[in-house]
């Protein structure tokens, strides 16, 4: 590990190096022990990890399927172990507990060169527009057709009903659009899949936070300024160039975004929108919950917003399990080659998605070449979700569709699979379509009750636009495999 990376929020020494693989081993043993000591203890005595992680993942949802009790005590213990066991590295080579980091008061010692940090506004030249059009396939769908796009995808499995009923009633209120009582805050504001644009567009207050990218800066003021909304950001004092100067790196300098946010008067919207790739992801989603673990203790009426990937485990309904049961029976072209398939590969190619009967349902949609830190990053927003909803407080989790992301791009046999995914009924959104979207989602989440059923994974459940993963006839794994085969072939 380089010097800069043994800064900020790192990964605690296992002998004479940073194991990321002890950490993920040690947080999932540490989330099941009081559930489900039978599955810390397969956890601990893991020896491929980096291999052998997705089975473990999709037993801390099936152990806390029971009661919702059950699953929040896996998230708080998971959340906690993360605090406990990730380190926060001081300049001067001081390291405390990532914990013990939050809990310093008036602050941790710092892990970057001090440096202020300004406000800088720049308002859009554009007027709010205060509709509900969705980008798709070349043109925006409003009104009616909108509503038959929803219905569309409702039919096709692609979205759950619950997801179409949330965007038909906001486009059936477009005052709710209209976010001047709130601050929406974005960390990771040049994600591909964030609300940043969308909200812009409607006239919204946004704080955006991102590294010090120039290129990134430069292409979001470029947006701001065609759009109604006001983006404020966080940058170095002087008088070079804006882009130049915007930026922070949320690793070493969450205390800073901290006290940044601190200064805004008004209801924050706290948006987890943030990436990086391998191990920095674990660092990053680190980081960014010891923020949301202290801006929620500063400032109490905080809301909180996360995107799930589709690639994890979920618990799915009985609804569910049914029509993928049927999409199985209906397979016409794929159910004479099941038998080949699967003598040929062992039982590893199109198996079913759930047993008929099951309910609720397991959808394991995870793809091991993204890797145990990819899916120890997500999860911590799903845990920090689960605790913060089972508080009370305000909290907008949508499981996002499988989109066309830049990361998944570059990704090739994920690319290939989902070039081919169609084939399975599976529907791969493109970004603008996606993160519009979800950020219809996100204002019904604020401008209706929390969803609050007891149970974690109906929580998760609700709203999902899932892509069809869910639905589609056989298990994605053992399908996407084909799918790419296709996709390469197309391509």
């Amino acid at each position: 590990m380089a010097e800069t990376d043994a800064l900020g929020v790192v990964f605690p020494f296992t002998g004479h190096r940073r194991s990321t693989t002890a950490l993920g081993r040690e947080v999932l043993v540490d989330a099941l022990r009081e559930v489900d000591p039978v599955g810390a203890r397969l956890a601990a005595a893991e020896t491929n990890w980096r291999t052998g992680y997705p089975a473990h993942f999709r037993r801390l949802v099936v152990a806390g399927l029971d009661n919702g009790q059950a699953s929040r005590t896996i998230a708080t213990h998971g959340l906690a172990s993360i605090g406990e066991r990730l380190s926060w590295a001081a300049l001067g080579g001081a390291e405390t507990s990532l914990a013990e980091a939050i809990a310093a008061r008036p602050g941790p010692a710092p892990a970057a060169p001090a440096r202020e940090l300004v406000t800088e506004t720049v308002r859009g030249d554009g007027i709010p527009d205060h509709r509900v059009t969705i980008p798709y396939r070349g043109a925006r769908l409003e009104g009616d057709a909108l509503l038959r796009q929803l219905e569309d995808w409702t039919t096709r499995g692609i979205i759950e009903p619950s997801c179409a009923a949330a965007v038909a009633e906001v486009t059936a209120h477009p005052e709710w659009l209209d976010l001047s009582d709130v601050h929406l805050v974005v960390l990771g504001a040049g994600a591909e899949m964030g609300p940043l644009r969308a909200a812009l567009r409607w006239g919204a207050d946004v704080y955006a936070v991102d590294l010090a990218r120039p290129q990134l800066w430069r292409g979001l003021l470029e947006d701001c300024k065609r759009y109604a909304g006001w983006l404020h950001l966080p940058a170095r004092p002087g008088s070079g160039r804006l882009e130049e100067r915007a930026g922070v790196d949320l690793v070493t300098e969450w205390p800073a975004v901290r006290q940044w946010l601190d200064g805004i008067d008004g209801r924050l919207v706290l948006g987890n929108y943030v990436y990086a790739d391998g191990a920095d992801n674990v660092r990053v989603a680190g980081a960014v919950d010891a923020l949301t673990a202290a801006l929620t203790t500063d400032r109490p009426d905080t809301a909180l917003a996360f995107l799930a990937t589709p690639t994890d485990v979920f618990a799915v309904p009985r609804s569910v399990v049914s029509r993928s049961a049927a999409a199985y029976e209906g397979a016409k072209l794929s159910r004479a080659l099941r038998g080949p398939m699967r003598a040929v590969s062992g039982g590893r190619l199109l198996t079913r998605n759930y047993l008929p009967d099951a309910d609720p349902g397991i959808n394991d949609s995870i793809v091991p070449q993204q890797g145990p830190n990819y899916l120890l990053a997500k999860r911590i927003q799903r845990w920090r979700a689960a605790v913060e909803r089972g508080h009370g407080r305000t909290v907008s989790f949508t499981v996002a569709p499988p989109t066309r992301t830049r990361s998944v791009v570059k990704n090739r046999a994920l690319a290939a699979a989902y070039a081919g995914a169609h084939r399975f009924g599976i529907e791969v959104f493109e970004p603008a379509t996606a993160n519009t979207l979800l950020a219809v989602l996100l204002v019904h989440d604020l401008r209706t009750s929390p969803r609050t059923s007891g149970q974690v994974w109906v929580d998760e459940a609700e709203h999902a636009a899932h892509g069809g993963l869910w639905t589609t006839a056989y298990e994605p794994r053992s399908a996407l495999g084909l799918a790419a085969l296709l996709g390469l072939a197309a391509r």
